[in-house]
């Protein structure tokens, strides 16, 4: 009977731990995939000095239940207040969770749809994005979009809207995001599918939201 449990026991530690091993396997395959532009995690998070950030609705967000239900989050503030640090530390979450993330900064992804639609793989570009748990897009705002940039952003996000998740963060609060488009029907379509529908994180300050070591 010892023999019997000890084998059953050793037996089930083997299987655990293969468990875990292809669970941490999937987990940094999914963060080289996410291309964050650096690594953050919410153990990380310095709440005392995260003014707006709703303690609260942070923890409901980082148990993944917007990405099941395929909603989307807005995080706006001055420069340096910690909306990319929260962005990707919810990316890093929902990577442990076994969602597919992609990060773009605003002009990268600009750029990236200007190669696809030279290279011809404009289809599969969109295709892949819209099959992504989370789409985190930083720095919404910076720069300008001329009307095929404008299409394009929009073909993304409407390909995702209702069926996947996004993350933007901005400078800009959401009330100026209209003036972004030149295209007033554009502008329109983007609003009705970004705005009314998206959690919203708003930082009133510009402490650093990372806990000092």
């Amino acid at each position: 009977m010892f023999f019997i449990n000890t084998f059953t026991d050793g037996l089930r530690i083997l299987l655990q731990a293969e468990r875990d091993q292809r669970q941490s396997n999937r987990y940094a395959r999914l963060v080289k995939n996410a291309s964050f532009r650096y690594r953050a995690s919410i153990e990380e998070i310095n709440f005392d000095a995260s003014g707006g950030l709703d303690k609260n609705l942070f923890f409901s967000l980082a148990n993944g239940s917007y990405i099941r239900d395929a909603e989307s989050i807005l995080i706006t503030g001055a420069t340096g207040c910690g909306k990319s640090f929260i962005a990707f530390a919810l990316g890093d979450r929902d990577c442990r969770q076994g969602y597919s993330v992609i990060y773009f900064g605003m002009q990268k992804l600009l750029s990236k749809l200007k190669i696809v639609r030279l290279e011809g793989v404009a289809v599969r570009f969109f295709e892949k994005l819209a099959k992504t748990d989370l789409l985190i897009i930083d720095d919404f705002g910076i720069g300008t979009m001329d009307r095929q940039q404008q299409l394009h952003f929009l073909e993304i996000i409407e390909d995702r809207h209702a069926r996947k998740s996004t993350i933007i963060s901005s400078q800009l609060p959401p009330a100026n995001w209209f003036d972004l488009f030149s295209d007033e029907t554009i502008a329109d379509a983007f609003m009705d599918r970004m705005i009314h529908t998206s959690h919203r994180i708003e930082f009133k300050n510009r402490e650093s939201l990372r806990k000092k070591k």
